[in-house]
């Protein structure tokens, strides 16, 4: 007697990928409306700003509730809470990071469902630190970007 086929309870449905997007500065903020973010990956080596996608890709695709990291996206904390870093070493170790906000109630917000909206990046030397300013600027353009409905992010 042939086995039964399962029924389709017996199967568990994936949580659907997260949609990627990247800050753009409204015209009233910005004439030129640059997009920091993607600014920020293009003044990255080539292999850093691969991995950086790369990782924000793995993410979306988890999403990122399940994603572990491990080691290359992390939460930040303290006065960064609810900012994300992709993390990547470039070449002489240069720290490369990559600031993300996640957005669960993305189609409330004109982002087409849940999403991983990248702000802006910096990089620093092996072993250092940014400065208190450095992650003022992220903060600032964060508070920029979280003050619009919809959010103006680049289509």
């Amino acid at each position: 007697m042939p086995a039964k086929p399962k029924q389709s309870t017996d199967f568990v449905a994936k949580p659907e990928p997260w949609r990627i997007h990247f800050f753009q500065r409204h015209r009233a903020d910005d004439p030129d409306q640059s997009v920091p973010a993607l600014a920020f990956l293009d003044s990255c080596p080539d292999k850093v700003s691969a991995m950086m996608v790369a990782v924000l890709q793995a993410v979306a695709a988890a999403p990122p509730p399940s994603f572990s990291g491990g080691g290359k996206w992390e939460a930040m904390h303290d006065e960064m809470a609810g900012f994300y870093e992709v993390r990547v070493d470039g070449p002489k170790r240069k720290h490369f990071r990559l600031f993300c906000v996640l957005e669960r109630d993305g189609e409330k917000l004109g982002l087409g469902g849940p999403s991983i909206v990248a702000i802006d990046g910096a990089s620093k030397p092996f072993k250092t630190t940014l400065s208190k300013a450095d992650y003022a600027a992220v903060k600032k353009l964060g508070d920029e970007y979280g003050a619009r409905v919809p959010r103006s992010v680049l289509v």
